[in-house]
């Protein structure tokens, strides 16, 4: 099941805005399509979010 830009507010509050958001739900179901791992899908859209976070 593919996320969307909602599913963020649950695994991370770094994504504050709808940009943010939405980003993470892209990097997330890229992940997940390329390696099949959720938990590896949900890390990595975490990190980047995380790292541009801390850019603001």
């Amino acid at each position: 099941m593919p996320w969307t830009p909602e599913d963020a507010e649950r695994h991370t509050h770094k994504a504050a805005t709808r940009a943010l958001k939405e980003l993470w739900a892209k990097v997330a179901n890229e992940c997940l399509e390329r390696t099949g791992d959720e938990g590896r899908a949900i890390r990595e859209a975490n990190a980047v979010i995380a790292r541009l976070a801390e850019r603001t």
